[in-house]
């Protein structure tokens, strides 16, 4: 005796072998033997054979029409054998009844299981609305065929180019325009990205490394919800001081500033003064909940997103001709020995005299300029002659300062390698098209002027945060075990060193227009002005804190995040230099194994030609071809440049490099950073 069973919603028949109560032992036709309980057998035969029954029946079931069954159908639950004697004949053999079991079986859109071997006929208006979602499905699937014959054919269908940076970054793997380029991609063997370039998907090399940030960071776009700046209610006694700020001409939000006092009296009051959104602003309101959703402000060559809506910067930053709430640290240091004798932190209002710029006066404030008195510059400006004899004391105090790290260090910062400056012709400060025409100027790094400001910050960020972990007020620190290769700078709540700026602590404060992670550290510091040893209790965050730890965790990964796009397109826009200025050999320096860096722009990219040539070694290199969609650029060694010829040939030499920069491959970040306080990101001046 044969039977017919249900298993996991699979139909089987074999010859059975023994049978119990509540199971049947049962043989297949492969030799394989399964216990199948009673409850899952639909059919006791003898004849045909199992696999002569199964075969017929799916032949016969394809002839079954469906319409007609439904018609034939009972209003009542109903048997398969039933349906197949209405359906058939009276005398339905068992083929055709099985060939009805399996019909109903494969259309749920006509006839619901109620059961072993039993179905119900759905309603007529559940089966309409079924075949008309069947007859879209496969219009769905004509179309995604037709579309992956265009893709294939070198044309992007328009649906598609709507689509693209979704399809390519934040997917709906559901979605037809997706299947297409899947379909098409596999019919070509072609990559996506390969396949959509191919057909003219990616109009705007700028739109598409564009786009895919906005997608992998801002899904919602860059705009702001309607929100009003909180007005600063405390009552803040004036500052006597004029305070001046040094920034670039793009910069908007201006968070600190400095002042000088005493000045010849034997005894000098270096004031650090620092916008206060913490005064007004507070954890979990509107504009905190902005702050914290962006964590930063992401600057790009010629744009930037910024943390906080401008209107709001405004209301907070330090511009010039007002007297602005700040945050003020106050360093009393001898003014012959540059010994710190007291520190003292204020909440006050702070008269803003001067925002001086970077570009306007790095040519003017030069060390000659600092240390000479007699020196005088053809075209300095107003504002620096009123502020030669503060800005050259702060010079003086920044060296010393740096020195005094560098002693803790145990080595010194070495800048040898410029900064680069992106300007974009043609934009008129808002959004870029990538159509602009780049312009890339050189600006040495360690700059007197970048040189005062990062000192000074540092000042401000290590003495604030011993200050807070002496009054048991958690922060969030950047710390570096040690400045042996792979120590890299860590983010915590615990005051520890940090080896790569030589501080004991380093809290970073000094932004928090700009940085959610100093507007933290500006609220628990506020609290320590106004609550002194008692402030613990009053914090906003406590010790192990879990709100504290999301921010770090959050900040870590998104700061990267920024920081990689930041140099993505300083490469994009390199490339478009080189482009545009048709540049097709170049100067460089040997890095490691086949990298190089140009002598005079900010790029690292691989090349041919450089096995066995030392590190430091300068050659001339032909550019090969550039893709402004992967970044990718190569090219090849031309001739060495710095090694004479003697004898008609090349003598090798030796050379060393103080450049002891990693590099992580042929399209790393354009601008590299040198060692500490640059190589984490800690140099407040940039």
């Amino acid at each position: 005796m044969f039977l017919l069973f249900e298993e996991t919603g699979k139909f089987m028949a074999g010859r059975v072998l023994s049978e119990a109560e509540s199971s049947v032992q049962v043989e297949l036709d492969s030799g394989k033997r399964v216990k199948v309980k009673a409850a899952n057998v639909l059919l006791k035969f003898d004849k045909p054979n199992p696999g002569e029954l199964i075969a017929c029946a799916q032949r016969i079931a394809q002839g079954i029409e469906l319409e007609m069954a439904w018609e034939f159908a009972p209003e009542d639950e109903f048997g398969f054998a039933d349906l197949a004697r209405d359906y058939f004949s009276a005398q339905a053999p068992l083929t055709e009844q099985t060939a009805m079991l399996f019909r109903l079986f494969e259309s749920p859109h006509y006839f619901r299981r109620a059961g072993k071997g039993r179905f119900r006929k759905a309603p007529a208006e559940i089966i309409a609305q079924a075949l008309a979602a069947i007859e879209k499905k496969k219009l769905v699937l004509l179309q995604i065929e037709q579309w992956a014959r265009d893709l294939g054919a070198g044309t992007c269908p328009e649906p598609i180019r709507e689509q693209l940076y979704k399809i390519l970054f934040k997917p709906d793997k559901n979605a037809p325009e997706y299947k297409a380029v899947v379909e098409a991609s596999r019919a070509t063997h072609t990559a996506p990205l390969d396949l959509l370039q191919r057909a003219g998907a990616i109009a705007s090399s700028y739109q598409f490394h564009w786009k895919r940030f906005l997608l992998e960071n801002f899904p919602r776009g860059t705009g702001f919800p309607a929100v009003s700046a909180p007005a600063i209610t405390d009552t803040l006694p004036l500052a006597p001081v004029q305070a001046f700020s040094i920034d670039d001409s793009q910069t908007t939000e201006i968070d600190d500033a400095l002042s000088v006092q005493g000045l010849g009296s034997g005894s000098i009051t270096l004031g650090i003064h620092i916008a206060a959104p913490g005064l007004a602003v507070q954890p979990g309101d509107a504009v905190d909940q902005l702050g914290r959703a962006r964590l930063s402000t992401v600057y790009l060559p010629g744009y930037k997103v910024t943390m906080l809506p401008d209107a709001l910067v405004q209301t907070y930053t330090l511009q010039e001709g007002r007297d602005c709430p700040a945050l003020s640290l106050y360093v009393t240091l001898n003014e012959a020995t540059l010994e710190i004798q007291t520190t003292t932190s204020r909440l006050e209002r702070v008269p803003i005299a001067h925002n001086l710029r970077h570009d306007q006066l790095d040519a003017v404030v030069t060390e000659r300029w600092l240390v000479d008195p007699a020196f005088a510059h053809e075209n300095e400006p107003e504002a620096a002659s009123k502020l030669r004899e503060q800005l050259s004391f702060l010079y003086r105090l920044a060296k010393d300062l740096k020195a005094r790290r560098e002693a803790v260090r145990g080595k010194p910062e070495t800048f040898n390698r410029p900064d680069y400056n992106f300007r974009l012709i043609g934009n008129d400060g808002g959004e870029p098209d990538g159509t602009e025409t780049v312009q890339i100027t050189v600006r040495q790094r360690g700059a007197p002027l970048d040189l005062i400001v990062a000192e000074a910050m540092i000042l401000a960020n290590s003495t604030w945060g011993n200050w807070m972990s002496e009054l048991g007020v958690p922060a969030i620190y950047r710390s570096q075990a040690s400045l042996a290769p792979g120590v890299k700078v860590r983010m915590g709540t615990k005051a520890l060193p940090h080896a790569g700026i030589g501080v004991k602590s380093y809290a970073w404060s000094t932004s928090p227009l700009r940085r959610y992670t100093d507007l933290v550290n500006q609220w628990q510091i506020i609290t320590c002005v106004q609550h002194g040893r008692t402030a613990a209790l009053a914090a906003p965050f406590k010790p192990k804190d879990a709100d504290l730890f999301s921010i770090i965790s959050s900040f870590d990964a998104t700061y990267s995040a920024y920081n990689g796009y930041q140099g993505a397109m300083e490469r994009y826009w390199t490339l478009q230099h080189l482009r545009q200025n048709q540049i097709s050999e170049l100067e460089a320096t040997v890095l490691k194994d086949n990298l190089v860096r140009s002598d005079a722009l900010p790029l690292v990219l691989p090349v041919m030609g450089a096995q066995g040539l030392p590190r430091g070694a300068r050659v001339r290199v032909r550019l090969g071809e550039m893709d402004l969609i992967t970044l990718d650029i190569h090219g090849t060694v031309l001739e060495r440049l710095d090694v004479p010829l003697v004898g008609g040939g090349d003598t090798p030499a030796e050379l060393e490099s103080d450049d002891d920069d990693e590099v992580a491959g042929p399209i790393a970040i354009a601008v590299d950073v040198s060692e500490a306080p640059d190589a984490a990101g800690d140099n407040p001046a940039l």
